[in-house]
């Protein structure tokens, strides 16, 4: 099964193959790396009209951005009522991962539908975007992530969707966090993480997602209330299988009413395929 993010108009994968993406983000074409697009490109992408820049790898294993024209250091893309400040950056990303628009709906419907106010922890939050997200659906949304630029992002996003409360910002190791949060006795409706292959914290504090993934969700699970809404957990890590995020969340739920499913993420393209995006693990009670 995969959820494809269909609802886009300020976004769209134009063609995909060769180890990367066409993509149009408003006016601007980009073109970046991708590692599950290993099929042959039915033309060339680097000769595409109008392509504004590419992001090139190098041998060492990294790369940098060739603008092939002008183009702002930044703008705005919309998602429904939200708004999102995108640029490109360094490791071929750009702030904004549209795939995720699957997950800002599905998480808003939940809290919207809850008829109560839902108290959301929102874990390596990067930019905001699903804090933003649950936010303008009436959620109180603690937003945590290790990088200060990242949460100052996120707080222009909030400001560019118009949502000017609801959203506490936290700049910290995500693991840190939430061991002070069991110990001060706080408990949150839901938890969303969105937990990278690799990272570092402030502190030089080191995570690798399959050593590190299991033991912090059930960490994370003691955080939720006597009547959570729902867990949701999104991986981009290559490989790592649905079926691992279900079986996750069964295991460190411990048997909580509810239901778990586990599926792809993914975006159409105007090729009339779809491109994977990773995996998304969601528990909603009820």
């Amino acid at each position: 099964m995969i959820r494809l993010a269909e609802n886009w108009k300020d976004f769209s994968v134009i063609a995909t193959g060769d180890g990367y993406k066409l993509e149009r983000w408003g006016e601007i074409l980009l073109l970046r790396p991708d590692p599950q697009a290993i099929w042959r490109a039915q033309r060339d992408l680097f000769s595409y009209p109008g392509l504004h820049a590419v992001y090139r790898r190098n041998e060492k294993g990294g790369g940098a951005w060739e603008f092939c024209k002008p183009i702002p250091e930044s703008w705005t893309v919309s998602y429904r009522d939200l708004t999102f400040k995108v640029k490109p950056m360094g490791f071929k990303h750009t702030g904004l991962f549209p795939e995720q628009a699957v997950h800002w709906d599905a998480a808003g419907a939940l809290v919207k539908g809850a008829g109560r106010k839902i108290k959301v922890l929102n874990l390596f939050a990067y930019t905001g975007a699903a804090s933003v997200a649950l936010a303008k659906a009436g959620a109180e949304v603690t937003h945590v992530d290790a990088a200060k630029g990242m949460v100052e992002r996120a707080g222009e996003n909030a400001r560019l969707s118009g949502v000017n409360g609801g959203i506490r910002y936290i700049v910290d190791d995500c693991v840190k966090f939430v061991r002070r949060e069991l110990r001060r006795g706080n408990r949150y409706d839901a938890v969303v993480m969105d937990p990278p292959s690799y990272g570092r914290g402030p502190g030089g504090e080191m995570w690798k997602i399959e050593s590190e993934l299991y033991p912090f969700a059930e960490l994370c699970a003691q955080l939720l209330s006597d009547d959570p809404l729902f867990f949701l957990i999104n991986s981009y890590t290559t490989g790592l299988q649905p079926a691992v995020l279900a079986n996750i969340l069964t295991l460190v739920l411990g048997g909580r009413k509810g239901n778990v499913s586990a599926y792809e993420v993914g975006l159409p393209t105007e090729e009339g395929i779809c491109l994977p995006c990773g995996a998304g693990g969601i528990y909603v009670n009820g």
